[in-house]
């Protein structure tokens, strides 16, 4: 009852979290009769239906990816629990995505590649089918109409019948959400007409459910410490290069977050200065502080050569514009200190090291490959 209590609680803040943050086809809704009105907000059918076709996408490949682990736990008998979905009313997309439990050490690297892989592989899959089926179904420009704002957009969609080529301005700056595009979604999106831009594509509701689909799958095939990837590495290369790889990963995180940093944290710490020049010295050791104290828990004694390379790469990100829009994004920061203080970077000891069979070795390298297609090194960020 609890398992089936979260799913439904889940699926219900999704819904109504991605319909009303994200979808945004407030204009059509507030146009139409509605259904029922839920504080203040006319909540009509195709309210419901936006919401539940992007919850219902998402959950769904949340769903097939803990399932993925959790049957692959039962067939080599290691105890786990059905997956515990995480519903967040009014936070990010309405939930933090589910888990199960592993209830045991996991005796073999065999065992550990099957259960740590088995997720992100079916996950993939169930992404891939919702993205060609979003892709292929995608309507006309003319459907931003339902959205609201947009003006310069439904102007120039009217008379060209298409997306314009880049972001029009017609917003304040930072005002307009974009996701970043991946290598899968960049090739896919090349065979379908009518592919909106990645600055309004989060108001489709099945295409953006495939998106997150490809965003979580790359976040849970990082090769660091015991996310599937880390499993995935460790089962394929041993301890020593699980951990050198994993380093090697962190440190290119915190240099993209040192880009992001030098370039947006002058602007917030200037709000609380009226220096500039102080605001940007300020900016400067508040940026060494926090990679200092990261560097020092990822490669120890190493960390004061570390944290001066990464502050130069930062430095980039102010004298290369280029740089910044291509590499740099500070929204990495939490994610890199959950990754070092939380989940860790090392993978603890398994028993039993068996090599694993040329076909685990096959999906290990495949794992990879498809880790490298769903990254995007600037996921979700404001222009």
């Amino acid at each position: 009852m609890l398992h089936a209590g979260l799913f439904v609680i889940t699926l219900v803040s999704t819904a109504f979290t991605g319909a009303t943050v994200f979808i945004g086809r407030s204009v059509a809704w507030a146009a139409s009769n509605p259904v029922f009105t839920l504080g203040g907000l006319p909540v009509t059918e195709r309210f419901l239906l936006d919401g539940f076709i992007f919850a219902g996408g998402l959950i769904l490949f949340l769903t097939v990816h803990e399932l993925g682990h959790y049957i692959l736990a039962r067939i080599h008998g290691v105890r786990t629990s059905l997956p515990y979905f995480i519903p967040a009313p009014f936070i990010g997309i309405g939930t933090l995505g589910a888990v199960i439990s592993i209830r045991e050490p996991i005796p073999s690297s065999r065992k550990l590649f099957d259960i740590g892989a088995g997720g992100p592989l079916a996950g993939f899959i169930m992404t891939l089918v919702l993205l060609l089926g979003a892709l292929a179904a995608l309507p006309s420009p003319d459907y931003m109409h339902g959205v609201g704002g947009h003006e310069a957009l439904l102007r120039y969609i009217d008379a060209t019948g298409r997306f314009p080529d880049a972001p029009l301005d017609d917003m304040v700056p930072g005002a307009r959400l974009t996701v970043g595009s991946t290598p899968l979604y960049w090739g896919l999106s090349q065979f379908f007409a009518d592919v909106p831009p990645m600055h309004e594509m989060y108001h489709y509701p099945l295409l953006f459910a495939a998106w997150l689909g490809l965003f979580f799958t790359a976040l849970n095939l990082m090769p660091v410490g015991q996310l599937d990837g880390g499993h995935i590495i460790y089962a394929l290369f041993g301890r020593q290069w699980h951990g050198r790889i994993a380093r090697a990963f962190i440190l290119i995180m915190l240099c993209s977050m040192a880009v992001g940093g030098a370039q947006t944290l002058p602007d917030l710490i200037s709000g609380m200065m009226a220096n500039q020049l102080a605001a940007n010295m300020a900016a400067w050791f508040v940026l060494g502080a926090i990679l200092a104290v990261c560097t020092r828990r990822v490669v120890g004694p190493y960390w004061l050569l570390a944290t001066m390379l990464v502050l130069v790469v930062g430095s980039a990100g102010t004298a290369l514009p280029s740089v910044f829009d291509r590499f740099g994004y500070f929204g990495w920061l939490p994610w890199c200190l959950l990754l070092i203080f939380v989940i860790k970077v090392d993978h603890p000891p398994v028993a039993n090291m068996a090599p694993l069979s040329p076909t685990r070795k096959v999906l290990g390298l495949l794992s990879m490959l498809i880790f490298l297609l769903c990254f995007s090194i600037r996921p979700l960020y404001s222009v």
